[in-house]
Parts: structure tokens; C-alpha cells; sequence
């Protein structure tokens, strides 16, 4: 099956570039995904590694190293498996990683906002200078032009004043920019206040935009559900949090015997509140 080839490529991307086995004094060793003075954080972690059987690899990797590198396999898997579901989600779409989301039709505006505010110190203090948010991984669908409109039957024609606003056809803009589809958050791990930071950054896109809101999610691989859960718990803000390895987190948390992970990892799975790095692109042709 190619999608299961696909996440098996994804893992051992993952296990080869971004996989570190650090050494605690009190713990030993442990995958740079698990919390060190956890015990069950890293026992399930362990397990994860087996369960996927990834090598053990204990040269030095910084955390924004790590960080970077989580982005560019998840982009990379989503692409993947996102074209070969065109059939159901056809057009031209760009995946990339660090982008400012001023790049973007919905959200280019702001780059006017941010300039002004930059000149005018006082203004910026009053409402702040936080507009401009740059998302881990963005999936844009670039607009169409007539011809493709076109390409099954006469829909649109410049001599008659209709369809003119839409972003989704070319010719409506001077200069077309790509249409947000997708604002994608990856946190390796989940420690302290960090899932704060992707909260924010959904609550601008919300406010912000002009025009229809992207799918905003997030992708983690930390090994604990209860620190998941401030994350993946409440609604409003994120559609949705994706593990990079859910079905094999579940067989671990299992077998750890820790009744307050599982009840946790179950009220987020029950709750449809946490998926599988699998269901993301599916969720993405909606």
C-alpha cells in the first residue's frame, strides 16, 4: 500500500536524521523525544523506536536542528501523499516550510500593516506588532486561470461583469498570490508553555484574515498524552493535533500500564481531538 510505504519512509527519515539517544544520570540513556527525568515518558518512547525499528544514533543534534529537520520530513510526507490524492483535492498547490503568511491571499494585507506599524512606534505599542506569524508548514493553492476554468465547458468570459472577486480565478489580481489552505505547527516535543505558542499563532489566523480560514493543526511526536492533552484538549482554536506514530503511541502507552496516560490518549483519540500523521492529508482534502 503507498501510503503505508510513505509513513514507513517518513519514520525512518525521522529515525536517520532527527532520532538522538542522550544519557541522563539518573534515567541512562533515552530518545531525544522523551523527557529524561520521566520514567514513563521514556519507556513509551522506547517503545515507539522498537515498534517502528528505528537505529539508535547518538551524535550531537542541537533542538533547533531537531525542530527544523521534524518540518522538512512532515512537509515532504504531506506532499507525498497529498499528490496522490489529487483525485479527490485536484490543482496546483506549494508546500513549504518558514513562510510568512503575508505571502498569502488572505493574509498579504498585513504586510501593509506591519509596515505601517513598523514607522509608528506609538501605534505599534497601542495595538501590538505581532500580525505577521510564520507557520512550520504552509499548503497553498495557487489560483487558476481561465483556460483551466474553461477546460470542460464555457464558465467564465471577460466581456460580462461576474466572477470578478474570487481569488480563486488568475486573472481577478494584478498580482495573484496562493491561497492558504493549510497552516501546519510541528512541536517534537511538548514541554512547559511551548503549545502556547501554536495557540497564538491559530488565534491570529483567525483574526486576522480576509477570506476563508486554513486548516490549522499541529504535528508532535512527544511520547506522553497528558502533555498532548494542552494541546490537543479544547476546540476553537487548532482543528486538530496529528502524532507522527498514533497507532504505535497507543501499543506503548498499552504496555506501559499507566492508567492516566491511556484514559488521556483515549478521551483525545474518542474525542476526535488527535490522528495519525496518516489521516492528515486526507483531512487536508476536505
Amino acid at each position: 500500500m503507498i501510503i503505508n510505504d510513505l509513513r514507513q519512509r517518513y519514520h525512518q527519515q525521522i529515525g536517520n536524521e532527527i532520532i538522538r539517544i542522550r544519557v541522563s544520570k539518573k534515567r541512562g540513556k533515552y530518545p531525544n523525544f522523551a523527557d529524561g527525568d520521566n520514567a514513563n515518558s521514556i519507556r513509551i518512547a522506547w517503545n515507539i523506536i522498537e515498534q517502528l525499528n528505528l537505529k539508535s544514533n547518538e551524535t550531537e543534534l542541537s533542538e533547533q536542528g531537531v525542530g527544523k529537520l521534524f518540518e522538512k520530513a512532515t512537509c515532504l510526507f504531506l506532499e507525498q501523499v497529498f499528490q496522490c490524492l489529487s483525485h479527490l483535492r485536484p490543482g496546483r498547490w506549494l508546500y513549504k516550510t518558514d513562510t510568512e503568511i503575508s505571502s498569502f491571499e488572505q493574509y498579504e494585507h498585513l504586510a501593509n500593516v506591519a509596515s505601517i506599524l513598523k514607522k509608528n512606534k506609538e501605534l505599534a505599542s497601542v495595538l501590538g506588532s505581532d500580525y505577521i506569524v510564520t507557520p512550520d508548514i504552509v499548503v497553498a493553492r495557487y489560483p487558476v486561470s481561465d483556460e483551466e476554468i474553461n477546460a470542460r465547458q464555457a464558465l467564465v468570459d471577460n466581456s460580462v461583469s461576474i466572477v470578478r472577486l474570487t481569488p480563486l480565478r488568475e486573472g481577478n489580481r494584478q498580482q495573484p498570490f496562493p491561497i492558504l489552505h493549510a497552516s501546519i505547527s510541528c512541536k517534537w516535543t511538548i514541554r512547559s508553555d511551548r503549545s502556547q505558542n501554536t495557540r497564538t499563532e491559530a488565534l491570529n489566523l483567525i483574526r486576522n484574515r480576509k477570506g476563508h480560514l486554513p486548516h490549522v493543526v499541529a504535528v508532535t511526536a512527544e511520547p506522553l498524552p497528558t502533555r498532548i492533552a494542552t494541546l490537543a484538549l479544547g476546540t476553537g482554536d487548532l482543528d486538530c493535533v496529528y502524532h507522527f506514530a498514533l497507532p504505535e503511541l497507543s501499543q506503548a502507552v498499552r504496555e506501559a500500564h499507566t492508567e492516566d496516560q491511556w484514559d488521556m490518549l483515549c478521551t483525545m483519540i474518542e474525542g476526535k481531538r488527535l490522528r495519525d500523521i496518516s489521516d492528515l492529508p486526507f483531512d487536508l482534502a476536505v
